[in-house]
């Protein structure tokens, strides 16, 4: 292998372990929502741009021109001699309402960094980080009972919440039969999630007191993947796609600690250290999924998923911060419909750039991991993309933009609008060619 080869794949590792550092350092890399105060949080969709802006599919999509890390035999469908890399940000917008109260907020962040390469002419091999679930949220709370306030005066609380769990993965896939694609997936997990709930008395006799709890976790899991193939007459094809991830056992610990601040008389002080596994239990739920796509290459392509996973023996329970018994908290099963289609008027146009480009659109609905107040919260939406060709066809800038909802007004709920914005990088390159003249 010559040194510029060498370079190229240390250039290519270094740009993932940048990637892997820089999850590290962000403390959560999505927007803040007041439903990430339970459990893990808030689920992000494990695709890039090119997924993001098709509703999210990719269980049974089978592309050449980007890296799909929603099935691990989708590695397969490229170049025998490529290298591949996709990067992606995301700008989070969001507004909530609860009653006539309405807040908003926004973020910037890092999606997912990733790269690929052959191994053999019929196999490949990708690596990457994406993230999986966001924590992040704040709100105060102005006690009303009027036994208490008249005991202590005035009384209030406010809870924040910060963190993220994210997802390294090094995947591998094969065709044979021309055919059959297979593919798994060694997945590892971690991520630190920090939760606090301040509580303070207008009596001067009575000191604010603290919550503090800090989990850090970390945890190993899998991905398994399967697609078929079956061609027909002028380049159009129908794909067959089926996933399964084992999910993980989480470990880690558990930091709690309980103090007053201030100079008044009364005053308690605890602290508590609990080891994830033995103390508490708690696991990243197991997730099959189904897909289908018919397509003409480099024309159309139109793609369905489905995809359930059963968070009711996950023991989310065990880390859902502080009890909030206004807003009672279960796990429940998790349910997605996906469905997304992409059109290229000419991909070999040189006289008009636009003909080139790559439209998407798509839509989804689904069931979150849990319920409050007996109500299964559901979020849907609709996305928009497109992907400019640079320099050539199959090196791109994408763009994508969801419009969604989650949950509604009924029940005591708090509704939640966003608007997300991404943009991501494709770099196509030749590797492996052994020149003809040295």
């Amino acid at each position: 292998m010559s040194r510029k080869i060498l370079n190229r794949i240390f250039a290519a590792l270094a740009v993932l372990l940048g990637g892997i550092m820089t999850a590290g350092a962000q403390e959560s890399y999505g927007g803040y929502s007041p439903y990430t105060i339970f459990g893990v949080g808030d689920l992000a969709l494990q695709g890039s741009t090119y997924n993001k802006s098709m509703g999210g599919v990719g269980i049974a999509g089978r592309n050449n021109r980007y890296l799909n890390i929603m099935n691990p035999a989708a590695v397969t469908a490229r170049d025998s001699l490529s290298f591949m890399s996709s990067f992606s940000l995301n700008v989070n917008n969001r507004i909530y309402r609860q009653g006539d109260a309405i807040s908003a907020n926004n973020i910037f962040n890092i999606n997912d960094v990733v790269i690929s390469f052959p191994i053999q002419r019929a196999s490949a091999m990708m690596l990457g980080i994406v993230p999986y679930s966001d924590v992040g949220y704040e709100f105060n709370e102005i006690y009303t009972d009027p036994e208490l306030v008249g005991s202590v005066g005035e009384a209030g609380s406010a809870a924040t919440g910060i963190g993220s769990v994210y997802k390294a993965f090094a995947a591998a896939g094969v065709t044979f039969l021309k055919r059959i694609s297979i593919g798994a997936e060694m997945d590892y997990y971690f991520g630190k999630i920090t939760k606090s709930y301040v509580t303070k008395f207008g009596d001067s006799s009575y000191q604010s007191i603290s919550n503090n709890n800090v989990l850090q976790l970390n945890g190993i899991g899998g991905k398994f993947g399967l697609q078929y193939e079956q061609p027909f007459g002028n380049d159009v094809s129908l794909v067959l796609g089926a996933t399964y991830s084992t999910g993980a056992n989480l470990r880690g610990y558990f930091e709690d600690s309980r103090y007053s601040e201030g100079t008044a008389s009364i005053d308690t002080i605890s602290f508590r250290i609990d080891t994830m596994g033995v103390t508490r239990h708690a696991s990243l739920a197991s997730e099959i999924g189904v897909g289908i796509s018919l397509k003409k290459t480099n024309k159309w392509m139109f793609e369905a998923d489905y995809t359930r996973s059963d968070w009711r023996n996950s023991g989310m329970e065990n880390i859902s911060g502080y009890n909030l018994s206004s807003i009672p908290f279960s796990t429940s099963v998790s349910e997605a419909y996906r469905v997304g289609f992409e059109y290229i008027p000419n991909i070999n146009d040189i006289r008009y750039y636009f003909n080139r480009v790559a439209y998407r659109v798509g839509a989804y609905y689904k069931k979150e991991y849990f319920a409050l107040s007996g109500h299964q919260i559901a979020s849907m939406g609709i996305t928009l993309g497109a992907t400019l060709p640079v320099f050539r066809w199959y090196n791109g800038l994408s763009f994508g933009v969801e419009f969604g909802q989650r949950a509604s007004l009924t029940g005591n709920l708090t509704r939640e609008r966003y608007v997300n914005f991404s943009i991501g990088i494709n770099i196509f390159d030749i590797w492996f060619q052994k020149p003809q003249y040295e």
